[in-house]
């Protein structure tokens, strides 16, 4: 009697699951801040110019650019010498203020590609997952 018993409940069991009347779990929301790391890549970025370059290349052309020539020949290669100067000064002075930087492309889990820069090197690599902090502004890593 008891295995007519057994069968009558697994069999009620399954029809009951099979109709649905038992809610299951629904599955859980996408990650809007989750994806994966497509690359990682470290880039120069050019330095700012405060004005010193321009002011130092400037003097210093106008100095070397008056050595030339006399008269009106002297005024002219003096100009010309501030001017050539202030740029190459200006040019000098970003190149020693350049500074690295790093470029993390993400692939989200809603199909978008999404690339942030960092000021330090991240600690991750290419094809971890990831979840973004602040908007971004720092990555967390997902266990697999």
């Amino acid at each position: 009697m008891n295995s007519m018993v057994a069968r009558v409940v697994m069999t009620f069991l399954t029809a009951v699951v099979a109709s649905g009347a038992i809610a299951q779990a629904p599955p859980p929301a996408p990650c809007q801040n989750c994806g994966v790391v497509q690359s990682v890549n470290s880039f120069q970025q050019k330095g700012q110019s405060s004005g010193v370059g321009v002011v130092a290349g400037g003097v210093l052309g106008g100095v070397l650019g008056h050595q030339i020539g006399s008269g009106r020949g002297n005024t002219v290669a003096t100009v010309a010498g501030v001017g050539l100067g202030a740029v190459a000064g200006n040019q000098v002075e970003k190149n020693v203020n350049t500074t690295t930087k790093w470029a993390v492309s993400i692939r989200m889990d809603n199909g978008t590609l999404r690339t942030f820069n960092y000021s330090n090197a991240p600690t991750v690599v290419a094809g971890d997952r990831v979840k973004l902090i602040d908007g971004g502004k720092r990555l967390g890593l997902i266990a697999p």
